[in-house]
């Protein structure tokens, strides 16, 4: 099967080291194919744009499909050659050079998507990663525990969200510190979930299975933002009836991608974010928000299940079930309990 990017690539390449052989599923074709690996990363980087997948996700996957060459290249072998057992000794070369599970599950995680974007292109036959990756790494991580992600200071915070000139950027960013919402949650949001007289949120109901606690609050800092961008929504909006809390540029409700690309270029601008990192603690995403927001308010003395009510973290215990927690006292010491940012 050519290759739908390069269908001429390799074609007269001399270079024995960088080359590998294609063994292809096509029963039609007569000779091996030769394959560039610089070339092969190429294709992989635009299969993965045409999926949507983020820049820093990109990123990441090419990082760690050319090191997986290179493992491959210093034990004789090329990448079609893979098999469980080259896999496992992956594994403990990763571990043995100091890589913490979670980022091992990573690795696996993007080599997984590689080797289906392989067998897709039918450069490859089989993908062993997903069996490897099943068996090894959940027993492994279970045993071993998970790495620490990382937690900024309330002045490291309002460092990062003070950074922030975007009106709409600083909204998301401050929303997602004071609330603790997800990402998935965060983009779902329409103007009439606000309550601005209580000051609080209602999200989509039977939306989010994780969800237990559909109300949230906001304090004053909060609101300020929310309103700074609120008037100037209009003038990105290509609908002018469309109610989607935030828009990005093309007009239309803000997704995924568009949460995470502009929290990490901000959280990198200000040293929060290393992409180039394997290290999980190295990195600032949109879920550390929701971690900021956990960890302070339980430093700041609120009761552990006020915190997750506000979370809305499912009941552990049958006994909570009969807990009922009066809705004007959590408003209430959730006030006197978030950080403030000096914004």
């Amino acid at each position: 099967m050519a290759s739908r990017y390069y269908p001429d690539y390799g074609k007269n390449d001399t270079n024995e080291e960088k080359n590998v052989i294609v063994a292809s599923s096509n029963t039609n074709k007569q000779q091996p194919k030769l394959l560039n690996n610089d070339m092969l990363l190429s294709e992989f980087r635009l299969d993965c744009q045409d999926r949507g997948f983020t820049d820093e996700t990109i990123r990441r996957y090419c990082r760690v499909a050319r090191m997986f060459m290179d493992f491959m290249k210093e034990h004789s072998k090329n990448i079609t050659q893979v098999d469980k057992h080259v896999l496992r000794q992956f594994i403990h070369y990763r571990r043995e050079g100091g890589t913490d599970p979670k980022t091992i599950g990573y690795d696996f995680a993007a080599l997984s998507t590689f080797y289906g974007f392989l067998v897709f292109e039918e450069y490859c036959t089989t993908n062993p990663v997903m069996e490897v990756r099943k068996r090894y790494l959940t027993e492994y991580k279970l045993t071993k525990g998970e790495s620490p992600r990382k937690l900024i200071s309330v002045e490291q915070m309002s460092m990062l969200i003070n950074s922030i000139l975007n009106n709409r950027d600083r909204a998301v960013c401050v929303l997602l510190a004071k609330t603790g919402i997800r990402r998935s949650e965060l983009i779902s949001l329409d103007m009439r979930d606000i309550n601005w007289r209580d000051q609080s949120i209602i999200l989509k109901k039977g939306k989010f299975k994780k969800r237990t606690n559909r109300e949230i609050f906001f304090d004053d800092e909060c609101a300020r933002a929310l309103k700074v961008w609120l008037s100037t929504r209009s003038r990105m909006m290509l609908n002018k009836n469309d109610d989607a809390l935030f828009v990005g540029e093309q007009g239309k409700r803000l997704n995924r991608n568009g949460i995470y690309t502009l929290v990490t270029k901000y959280a990198q601008t200000v040293g929060l974010h290393n992409p180039d990192s394997d290290r999980i603690e190295d990195h600032f995403s949109p879920h550390n928000f929701r971690h900021w927001f956990t960890t302070h308010l339980l430093r700041n003395g609120m009761p552990r299940e006020y915190v997750q009510e506000l979370r809305g973290d499912g009941r552990r215990d049958t006994i909570d079930i009969y807990h009922h927690i009066d809705k004007q006292d959590l408003r209430k010491t959730y006030l006197s309990c978030i950080p403030k940012l000096g914004i």
